[in-house]
């Protein structure tokens, strides 16, 4: 008897180590699955965002020569909400000198670097811009910095865009290039609901 319960004291003290480890892995486990429910669930960034959806008229400014006039067309937009309110969706389309333009956004809300990532393609190139930024409360902005190609000379040129949130019914999206050195805007596009 004597041997059989030191035998089975000695198991169980060679096994806490393990019981240890195996609540340890639980409590992290726990904690992991923690975090990864707040980086997945909507929050407050994408309630903002939903606010955006609808139907839109745009008014389309377009400079070519940062001292001149723009040139002005006018389109329209359709925004939703996708993948359970996680990231928006914006289809727009008008004319851009005199020709059709088809174009759209995808934008979501990174809850674990607390950043807006943005990609813009259209039927007017065959590229892809992408563009990260935060929230600006001051402003009621979304402030983001961007790259894209120049088919010109084929290297990559940043650009900044501005969202303001003028309004529900009102949002303005500023675009400002690099021109020698100097920040100027190069396109405006006005959303009216």
């Amino acid at each position: 008897m004597y041997k059989f319960t030191n035998s089975l004291f000695v198991i169980l003290l060679l096994l806490s180590p393990y019981k240890f480890l195996i609540a340890q892995q639980e409590d992290t486990q726990a904690e992991q699955m923690k975090i990864w429910t707040a980086y997945m669930t909507p929050g407050p960034m994408h309630e903002m965002m939903a606010k955006s959806v609808g139907d839109w008229k745009t008014i389309n400014r377009y400079w070519m020569d940062p001292s001149g006039d723009p040139m002005v067309t006018e389109g329209t937009a359709k925004t939703e909400m996708i993948m359970g309110g996680r990231y928006q969706t914006t289809k727009t389309s008008g004319t851009v000198m005199g020709m059709p333009m088809e174009g759209m956004s995808l934008i979501g809300y990174d809850n674990a670097t607390g950043e807006f990532t943005e990609i813009w393609i259209d039927n007017l190139g065959t590229g892809t811009s992408v563009a990260k930024g935060t929230y600006d409360e001051n402003t009621n902005s979304i402030n983001m910095d961007g790259t894209m190609v120049d088919p010109m000379t084929k290297s990559e040129m940043k650009f900044k865009q501005v969202t303001k949130f003028l309004d529900d019914n009102h949002q303005i999206i500023e675009m400002y290039m690099d021109n020698n050195g100097q920040e100027v805007k190069s396109m405006e596009i006005e959303f009216i609901r």
